[in-house]
This record gives structure tokens, sequence and C-alpha cells, in this order.
């Protein structure tokens, strides 16, 4: 084959390949414009698109302006006020840092640029065609910056033929704005869609404020504050409870200073401090704001700026994880690798789950009633002491508060159906509780605290049991042993691959020894260096607590379902199970009247 000369790319060839690196879709274009629009220290930014952005996208700001020099070299390839040298690039302050959004927008567009300076009299509009400059006048406009983006990628048909339906691209369109929105509480923002208003948002508003005009969940009042400082590292905002989950991540934000951010390790964080509380297939509601030192975070990986990565990784993503544990109510304590003593600092205390279970009604305002219990089912009913309660306090310990009763202010239990579900009448409607998931959730949670403090409570069994495993089961446990004792297990190597169990942590003593061992030991395997981790330890005790529960079928009596009721309260995650499944389901009076048609 005969080689081919090496030749130098034409600028108008090197616009469109920067353009195809920074530009996608009308999305791309208004994140641009939007970073640019905020870094002007814009007071108010206006957006309007046609035609999903397809004919149109206008971004109007009241910030700074330009000159007409510094509007010309605006659109140049390279030319940014942002940055001076590379020393700049370790430290940046700044949505937009490249000088080469402009530039690349307006190489594949019919582009618009008016602007005029704070102090000027008079402002500048340019229009270019295509990448090349057709037009420069003065122009009379208020100061700030309007950008016009008119039919984009109208030169590289094979880019537009790649754009999704309208609708798409809108909601591409909404979902970028709405991030910038969030982003930036202080700024006031509109976005118009075909003419028709979509969104209206005051400046100088609250993130409280912000979210509710924006996202679905906005509107749920049980989004639990975060507020968390270790060093230099701050995280703030808003998670919500276990029990409102979606099956995408499409109301989960996070941002980095000031700029919406993706990274693995933030997503794994966000699992992680979730761990134990939702189903695998489903996602958390979550505004988080991660405040830091630039130069500990580098934005300069991807040419749209979309990832993110950490100088020190691992304490991001302890810091975000023990942010959530601490907002739920649920910090793992010593199962959560703590900082250094005097350097981690939670902002405020995030207030107890299960004041959050009082649903509709203040907690001074819910009027207290007697406690009634259902009469026994039929059947065979639970031996009491096969509900193991809740350790009581250490002695000489007062209490801060009394130690509540029921997750409601007042409840009145009806009975148990098909051996199953316990049926509940509350102040404001009824509930249904599944006695395995509520009495799993106890169970968790009361090993994992005896986890946290040190001190697991064991229980000899009658009889100790021989456990023979396949070699790699049995390497897997030798390895783990200390791990395992430290659980309260009383294990140890009998010869070859038998071990000997003679006692179990004392609230799953129920538990069969053997499978257990295998289940813990493959857990602690998979988690490989973080074998002794929060997420290993806490999926093995939440599989064991499982086990452990009152199964599907056993008769309660009401003694037996007060019990767990009153068990319940007492935990920091009364909404789901260990593994994810909902506890309680609540029907208020007010859903009833609408499900039989009442209009009074």
């Amino acid at each position: 084959m005969k080689e081919r000369a090496i030749r130098v790319l034409g600028d108008a060839v090197i616009n469109q390949i920067a353009a195809g690196e920074v530009v996608d879709r009308p999305a791309s274009v208004l994140k641009e414009l939007l970073e640019n629009a905020i870094d002007a220290e814009s007071a108010q930014i206006d957006v309007e698109v046609v035609a999903a952005g397809g004919k149109l996208i206008r971004v109007s700001d009241d910030g700074t302006g330009m000159s007409r020099d510094n509007a010309l070299l605006s659109i140049e390839r390279h030319a940014t006020s942002k940055i001076r040298d590379a020393a700049d690039i370790e430290r940046i302050a700044t949505l937009g840092f490249r000088g080469e959004a402009l530039a690349a927008i307006a190489a594949v567009s019919r582009f618009t640029l008016r602007t005029r300076a704070q102090d000027s009299l008079s402002g500048t509009e340019i229009a270019v065609f295509g990448g090349k400059i057709q037009d420069v006048r003065d122009a009379g406009c208020p100061p700030g910056t309007t950008v016009e983006v008119r039919n984009l990628f109208f030169n590289m048909p094979a880019r537009r033929k790649f754009l999704r339906s309208d609708a798409t691209e809108l909601s591409h369109l909404r979902q970028t704005f709405m991030m910038y929105a969030l982003a930036h509480a202080g700024i006031g923002f509109s976005f118009a869609a075909d003419g028709r208003a979509l969104w209206q948002l005051a400046g100088k508003a609250t993130l409280e404020d912000r979210i509710r005009d924006l996202c679905r969940s906005g509107a749920d009042p049980r989004l639990c504050p975060v507020h968390y400082r270790v060093g230099n590292l701050v995280v703030s905002g808003h998670v919500g409870l276990p029990d409102r989950t979606r099956p995408d991540r499409a109301e989960q934000f996070v941002f980095i200073n000031g700029r919406p951010a993706s990274a693995p390790i933030l997503s794994a964080a966000i699992r992680e401090g979730y761990h134990s509380t939702l189903p695998r297939d489903r996602h958390p509601v979550v505004f988080l704001f991660l405040s830091l030192d630039p130069a500990e975070v580098d934005v300069n990986v991807h040419p749209t700026k979309k990832e993110v990565r950490f100088r020190n990784p691992a304490a991001v993503r302890d810091a975000l994880s023990v942010a959530i544990r601490r907002a739920l109510g649920g910090d793992s304590g010593a199962l959560t690798p703590a900082p250094p003593a005097g350097t981690a600092e939670p902002v405020r205390a995030a207030p107890r789950a299960e004041a959050q279970f009082i649903r509709g009604f203040e907690a001074d305002q819910v009027r207290a009633a007697p406690v009634c219990q259902a009469p026994a089912a039929p059947g065979p009913a639970v031996k009491p002491d096969a509900i193991p309660v809740c350790a009581a306090p250490e002695p000489g310990s007062a209490p801060e508060k009394p130690v509540p009763q029921s997750p409601w202010a007042w409840h009145r239990v009806l009975g148990q159906v098909a051996g199953l579900y316990v049926v509940m009448e509350i102040e404001d409607g009824l509930v249904l509780m599944d006695p395995h998931a509520a009495h799993e959730r106890v169970l968790y949670e009361r090993l994992l605290g005896q986890v946290r403090r040190g001190r697991i409570e064991s229980q000899a069994l009658l009889a100790p049991e021989a456990v023979e495993l396949n070699p790699t089961d049995a390497e897997r446990v030798r390895q783990a042993l200390d791990l395992l004792k430290s659980l309260g297990f009383g294990v140890a190597e009998f010869g070859g691959d038998t071990f000997v169990v003679d006692a179990l942590p004392a609230c799953i003593s129920g538990t069969r020894p053997g499978a257990l061992l295998v289940e813990i030991a493959a857990g602690l395997e998979a988690a490989g260096d973080r074998g002794a981790a929060a997420g290993a330890v806490e999926e093995r005790i939440a599989q064991a607590a499982c086990k452990a529960a009152v199964k599907s079928g056993d008769r309660l009596s009401g003694e037996d379902i007060e019990s767990i009721i009153s068990q319940l309260a007492r935990t920091e995650m009364p909404y789901t199970c260990p593994h994810g499944r909902p506890i309680i389901i609540h029907f208020s009076f007010k859903e009833l009247d609408k499900r039989f048609g009442r209009t009074y």
C-alpha cells in the first residue's frame, strides 16, 4: 500500500472536530451557554428554545458583559479570560475554562452574540455563519450578554440525523436547565419552549425552594437535610428517605463546587450511604453539594466536563457516605472508617427517623390514645420469647427522651390477615405492616448496634454443631475467623475443612450455623480488600436477620404484634427491611375517601 501524505487540517475542519467533541446535541449547547452566564456573575438568566433547540437556543443574562474586543476574542478557539497558564488548570474555580465552547457552537450553527459591558454606553453584535464572521456592529442592548444559536448542525447533516425526537431532545434540555438552576439557587432563571413558559424561578431562593419549584420530589416533606464537614470538605443538601425511590437516577443530583458532576465513586458512595435500605434496582432521590479545594478535584477529564476525578477519592467517598447515613439517622459508627479525631464535624444533627413517621402531624399536635391489642389469631401462636426484645439501657444511663412505644402517636391493631399482614388504624388512616420485614429490621439494627459498640451478645448453642465445608469455603472461613468471632460467632477449626460452631450472636441464634458461615465468608471474599468494610458485614447481618425473623404464616398474638411495633419505633430506619422491602404501607383517610368516591 502506498504511503499517505500527512497534511495539516484546515481551520474549518478543526472547528468541526472540536464541535463534535463539545457539542453533540442541543443540551450540550445549553450547558455551555449556561456555564458562561453563571461565570459572568449574572443575577438573572433567561432561556428560550424552539423545536427542541434545533431551530433556536437563546440564553440571555444580565452579567458583566463584554467589550467589543473581548467579544471578538470570545469566539476564537482557546481564547478565555478564566485561566492564564498551565498552573491555573490545577485550581479551576469557574465552570468554563477551555475557551472552546463558543467557537465550537458557532462552527455548526447560525450564531449571534449581543453583549454590553456594565460600564459601556453601547453594545456589540457579532453574526457568525458556520464558523465565519459575517457582521460586527454596534448594538443597543442592556448590560449583559445574549447568545442566539439558530439552525444547529445545519452544515453537519450526519450529526442532525443522530438527534432523537423533539420530545427526547427537549427532555435533555430541561434536565440540563434543572441541574444548573438547582446548583445556583441564588440566581433567577426562566425557561420557555416554543413560546410556552415552563419555569419562572425567582432569584435569591433557598435550596429548599428551588427543589420544590423544579422537582416532583420537592413536594415531599420527608427530604432529610444533609450537613457534614470533614477538614475542608463540606457535604450539604437533601436526601430522600429510602421508601421514596425511582427506577432511574433522574432525580439524583450531585454538584462539585457548583458544577454538576458525575463519577463512579459518587454513585458508589450514594449506594453505600443507603446500604441495606434499598433494593438493588432502585435509586434514591438526592440533592447533594460537595465543596472542596479546587486543587483536590480534576474537572479537565472529559471534553464536555461531564466527569471529574479526585485527588483523594477514598476521602470523598467516605465523607459522602457518612453524610448520607447521618442525615438518615443511621450513621455506621464503627463500620464506616471514621475521620481522625478532631477533623470530622457534623454541622447539624439530623432528626430521628421516627419523628418523620408521624405523617401529616407535628409531634405536639397528635393526641395520645390508649393502645388496643388485637385478639390472638387462630392457629398456633408464636411464643413471646421467640421475638427478642431490644437491649435495655445500661444501668445509670438515663435516656434523653421517653422510649417510643409506637412509630405513631396512636394506633389500634385490628388483626392479622392471612397469617401475613397486620392491619392497624392510626390517627390519619390505615396501616398494613409486614411483621417479618419489621422484625427483620429490629434484629438487624440490634446486631448492628452491638457491632458498632464492640459488645456483641453471644448465645451458646445447646449442642455444638460441626460444619464441613468445601475447600474454597473452608479457606474463606479460615481467613475470616477473627472477624466472625468479633461478630459474636463461636467458631473454631476442627481439622481439615471442618469447623465447630458453639455460639451465635444472641438475636440470630435460631439460624442454621452452616449456611450462615458460608454466606458470610462468601460475602467477605467478594468484598476483596474491603472485606471488613460496612457493605460486606452489613449484608451478612441483613441475611442473618432475615433468617432469624418471624416467618410468613406465623400466627402472632396481640402481645407479639405490640412487641414488634414497640421495637420498630426504636429503630433508626423503620421504613424498609434491610433488603429494601417496605415494612409498612399507609392509606390515609383522604386517599380512602377518594377511592370510594366520597365527596364530603
